[in-house]
């Protein structure tokens, strides 16, 4: 706006106008001159992804959509609705380069980081499809496509413009940042004293078993990621979510449950047991593993909380259309696999 020759404060009105009143044209922004809002109109545009999917599940509480970048990649967002609040599940990459076995997203490949502003996108899409319900996002979780830590900068501006308090003014809180366990990524959100929460994706209570599910342990062993972990609870007073995605006879035997306890004894930590998805057919992933029993899933929870660890079943949403844990994908040819940091 300075270089423009306005007032500084135009700067200002027209992040409200962005973040706060969610406007898709500089013609609503109707508290600017007029030749501003025609000036802004000639040279700029107000980014957003176009949908070129959409799916709902059958009880209309979960939908996805595919939105198209600038590139023609394409990148999955969810929006699960609950009684209380409305979660929408941010894609931070397209693609994802680790690789993990039984997730659709790492085995379809890595094209590219997401940048700050297609990760916001993805949220001011679904802020304005809530308006029009005369309802709003609750919670952002950073569990959709990619590895979340392997972008960090462009995700944490994204944080920085969502929580904005001239803007959506989300608090920290209500986000949610998930990774398989990248040391320098958990080391430095700790560091940064910040209240986003911190899930931790585990799979499995031994470097044996995670080296197979979780090929990102072999660069960063399970030893230096519960190091992490204590280290960002020790920053940050917060609790640490564990994920864990439970496998029939793979990685849901009350001998790994134990050890699983014995892991995490003492730690300020909330495990959510979670029965893996099936891959969508189309994304050639080589993995027949099928989702835990109930029995097993019960027993390994009732392992869990007899050694003082709270644990919670999660309830599977969106499975049927492919927006489960480990079903987003993206869908063009892409590019090899890219070695992490």
């Amino acid at each position: 706006m300075q270089k423009w020759g306005e007032p500084s404060f135009r700067s200002d009105q027209i992040w409200r106008w962005l973040y706060g009143s969610l406007v898709t044209d500089p013609q609503e922004m109707r508290n600017l001159p007029l030749p501003l809002r025609q000036r802004l109109a000639d040279a700029c545009y107000i980014g957003h992804l176009p949908v070129v999917d959409r799916l709902v599940d059958d009880d209309g509480l979960t939908e996805k959509v595919a939105l198209q970048t600038h590139d023609g990649q394409i990148v999955e967002t969810v929006l699960m609705r609950y009684e209380e609040r409305n979660t929408v599940c941010v894609s931070s990459q397209i693609g994802c380069p680790l690789g993990c076995l039984f997730c659709a997203t790492g085995q379809s490949g890595y094209s590219r980081d997401l940048t700050a502003g297609e990760i916001v996108a993805q949220v001011l899409h679904y802020a304005r499809a809530l308006r029009r319900e005369d309802a709003h996002i609750t919670n952002i979780v950073f569990m959709g496509m990619g590895e979340p830590m392997l972008n960090y900068d462009a995700v944490w501006l994204a944080i920085d413009n969502l929580h904005h308090p001239d803007g959506m003014n989300m608090g920290l809180r209500r986000f949610t940042v998930s990774t398989v366990g990248i040391v320098p990524g958990i080391e430095r959100m700790a560091e940064s004293g910040t209240e986003v929460g911190l899930a931790i994706s585990l799979h499995a209570p031994n470097d044996a078993l995670r080296d197979q599910l979780v090929p990102a342990n072999r660069r960063y062993p399970l030893a230096q990621v519960m190091a992490a972990a204590r280290y960002y609870v020790e920053h940050t007073s917060r609790r640490i979510t564990f994920e864990y995605g439970l496998a029939e006879g793979v990685n849901d035997s009350e001998a790994l449950a134990h050890e699983t306890a014995e892991l995490l004894r003492g730690m300020l930590c909330h495990v959510n047991l979670i029965p893996i998805n099936p891959a969508p057919g189309d994304t050639g992933v080589a993995c027949d593993y099928r989702p835990s029993s109930q029995g097993r899933i019960l027993r390994f929870q009732e392992i869990l909380m007899a050694a003082g660890i709270e644990t919670t079943v999660r309830v599977s949403r969106g499975r049927d259309i492919q927006a489960g844990c480990g079903q987003l994908r993206q869908r063009r040819e892409t590019t090899d696999r890219e070695e992490m940091p």
